[in-house]
């Protein structure tokens, strides 16, 4: 689920769409042809592997997707997201293939950052592409009221990051955006003036009626290629204004909102779902529109999708909300524990939706000879309640009931206090709240201040007795400050975003600075029993870190589920991008998947056995779940809780992690060179410098490891 601060904010016509916008110089895969358009579809939260032995996973309980990715496609289970595993940083790398040190949001789905007088304020992840941090203290972005103006989307040398589409625009492709993350207005207060104008009506809309004006203009975009008509200001159309873009981006324009995007899409009437309902807000029924970003279940998102691809718009990018929260009910009013009656149901209806969708595609004559498919998940996540009822439920047959479903709520100041006594420090910090803690300490004291050393100490101390199972857990599984963060690719541009520290708990608990004080208990279940968070996420744990990407279309093998093959989310956009014949501006942290690929489909110069090897190698040093990090972070959680006489053992496992982060950074920044040349400027890959930093490689993982197995 978007886990975000308040944000002030029939199978629709079944008949062939005639293409009424077809753009006349979209060119697709140039190179080798085949693929005409590309669809894109991100999940919240929806699995592959079971959460109950018993119970199917999610994937099985939607076989309509799951057969077409692997009867027509590759379906890979060993993917990855990225740190900190949540919504934002998940879509985001994905988007962009690179990690949250390269595009500014390591922390999600909110993070705090530090003001000038030592205090911090929160920023909230999910904000338009050329926004800076959007503060809910300071819903209309009025830059007098805030004191960070950073780009929320941050490249590593302080511009704002390359936008996804541009690459698309340029080639003279329109893109379609469903509720994907930043790509689309995200909050009424600052994007709708910023976008329409401060006295345009839209403006006064959004002052007037923040509600209608979200349903209006938030979550759904369209960005247009230079040669398209539909974005012309007659219909709305605004300009595209991307000002850090490299080689710049003048002249493009773009749709912002379900008012402006709908009767382009569907000119007959009113957009409907499909299950021929019309598209509205959940929250507010009156208002016609985008129905929220806890509102894209399949059978709207997709319907979105299939009106675009069906007037002519051959790109589409789509968000699918999370399958475990009650969303038949309308809104979201619990969580559900696997093989719940109403989880089996809501797969069921996600099923269906996902039939229509492949049925009117064809319909439409859109399907993989022609198209692209890309299926892919933010994030994996852990199930917190107890054991289920009956214990042999399957979910299908026999359903499953939980006497407890609630992620734990952990009050960190009260447990410190209550555990280890009175201390000014212990009420003089904030958090980001989550299962994965982001830590701020008043001041922004440095790594090796004493208030930060002892914090570290401290919160490796902290047990809690679990509510649900009785047992006595250790709360902290992994610390890091700035040091191990950086080596985790969490340090930005921006040094006001950095935490002091980042405490990586027990996946059960969601952790908040409460009252020092615990007048209420430091560690309780939800009440009422129902709550709507179950799910925890963030963490560093394997459940919480392995994801799914489906890829089937032109180019693309059919080779069914690998699960051999490593992965993470950075990968997408380069993979996506060899296929199309298409390049960024940049180099990706990513590389191409080429394991999936035909052989004719992989570009020529990385058609060969050193890529694979080299690309292996590659991941494991520098992606944030890759061998070197899960192993960095074991010594970064022994440096932290050590103390013994003058941090001597801080001072050298720090000191370590310091110079594997320095060496890492060498090595994958030539690899990252030469697995970029190879699939994007065609320059083969010399072999003997290859093998050479694949050594280089090898040497420093076993290094890391040796360390880190050292310290158990």
């Amino acid at each position: 689920m978007r886990r975000v601060l308040a944000l002030l904010s029939v199978v629709g016509a079944l008949a062939v769409a005639t293409p009424a916008h077809a753009g006349t110089t979209c060119v697709l895969n140039s190179a080798r042809g085949g693929i005409q358009r590309v669809i894109y579809i991100q999940f919240d939260n929806t699995h592959f592997r079971r959460d109950n032995p018993n119970v199917p996973s999610d994937l099985e309980q939607i076989p309509s997707l799951l057969n077409f990715m692997k009867g027509k496609g590759a379906l890979l289970t060993n993917d990855h997201t990225v740190i900190i595993a949540h919504t934002a940083s998940g879509i985001l790398s994905s988007l962009t293939g690179v990690y949250g040190d390269r595009m500014g949001v390591p922390v999600s789905n909110s993070f705090r950052y530090f003001k000038p007088d030592g205090t911090s304020s929160t920023g909230v992840s999910f904000a338009y592409w050329t926004d800076s941090i959007f503060d809910p203290a300071n819903p209309t972005g009025d830059p007098a009221k805030q004191t960070d103006l950073t780009p929320n989307m941050l490249t590593a040398d302080g511009k704002n990051a390359p936008a996804p589409f541009a690459a698309f625009t340029r080639a003279g492709c329109d893109v379609g955006l469903v509720a994907t993350a930043n790509l689309v207005l995200e909050n009424t207060g600052p994007d709708v003036p910023k976008v329409f104008g401060v006295n345009s009506p839209e403006a006064q809309e959004a002052a007037a009626n923040p509600a209608k004006a979200q349903a209006d203009f938030v979550g759904i975009a369209v960005h247009c290629a230079q040669s398209s008509d539909v974005c012309a200001a007659a219909q709305g159309g605004r300009p595209d204004l991307l000002p850090d873009e490299p080689n710049g981006y003048a002249g493009f324009m773009g749709l912002f909102g379900h008012k402006y995007v709908a009767p382009v899409i569907s000119p007959g009437g009113p957009l409907k779902d499909l299950n021929g309902y019309v598209i509205q807000d959940t929250a507010s029924p009156s208002n016609v529109g985008f129905p929220g970003f806890d509102g894209m279940q399949p059978w709207v998102s997709l319907a979105y999708v299939a009106a675009m691809q069906e007037s002519g718009i051959p790109v589409t990018y789509a968000y699918i909300s999370d399958a475990h929260d009650n969303h038949l009910a309308g809104g979201i009013t619990k969580a559900f524990g696997p093989g719940e009656a109403g989880y089996v149901a809501q797969l069921q209806a996600y099923d269906a939706a996902f039939q229509k969708f492949f049925d009117r595609l064809a319909k439409a004559g859109i399907n993989e000879t022609n198209t692209l498919f890309v299926i892919t998940v933010d994030e994996g996540d852990h199930f917190v309640g107890s054991p289920p009822s009956p214990s042999s439920c399957d979910g299908v047959r026999v359903a499953c009931t939980y006497s407890k479903v609630g992620e734990i709520n952990a009050n960190l100041p009260g447990l410190l206090v209550t555990q280890l006594g009175s201390n000014p420090l212990f009420g003089n910090f904030s958090v980001h709240s989550d299962s994965a803690p982001t830590i701020y300490i008043k001041g922004n004291p440095g790594p090796t201040h004493p208030d930060t050393r002892l914090l570290a100490k401290s919160l490796s101390k902290l047990t809690a007795v679990n509510p649900i199972s009785g047992a006595t857990d250790t709360l902290a599984l992994g610390l890091a400050d700035p040091v191990g963060m950086r080596l985790l690719h969490m340090i930005t541009a921006d040094p006001a975003r950095t935490p002091s520290l980042v405490m990586f708990g027990d996946p059960n608990y969601f952790f908040f600075a409460g009252a020092a004080n615990c007048s209420q208990p430091c560690v309780a279940l939800p009440s009422p029993a129902g709550s709507v968070f179950a799910w925890n996420h963030g963490d560093y744990t394997n459940e919480i870190a392995t994801t799914w990407l489906g890829m089937v279309g032109p180019g693309v093998r059919k080779g069914g589920v690998d699960s051999t093959t490593w992965s993470d989310h950075t990968d997408v956009r380069p993979t996506i991008l060899a296929l199309l014949g298409l390049q960024d501006l940049y180099a990706h942290d990513g590389r191409v998947l080429v394991e999936v690929l035909q052989n004719w489909a992989t570009p020529p110069a990385a058609n060969k056995e050193i890529f694979t090897r080299l690309a292996k190698v590659y991941k494991q040093i520098n992606a944030p779940f890759g061998e070197l990090s899960v192993n960095a972070l074991k010594v970064s959680t022994a440096a932290l809780k050590s103390a013994d006489a003058n941090d001597a053992t801080y001072t050298r496992l720090t000191g370590q992690i310091a110079a594997w982060t320095s060496q890492r950074d060498g090595i994958a920044s030539e690899m990252r060179a030469m697995l970029n040349s190879a699939a994007f400027d065609n320059v083969a890959i010399n072999h003997r410098s290859a093998s050479f930093l694949i050594d280089q490689a090898t040497d420093l993982l076993k290094e890391v490891e040796r360390a880190a197995k050292l310290l158990k």
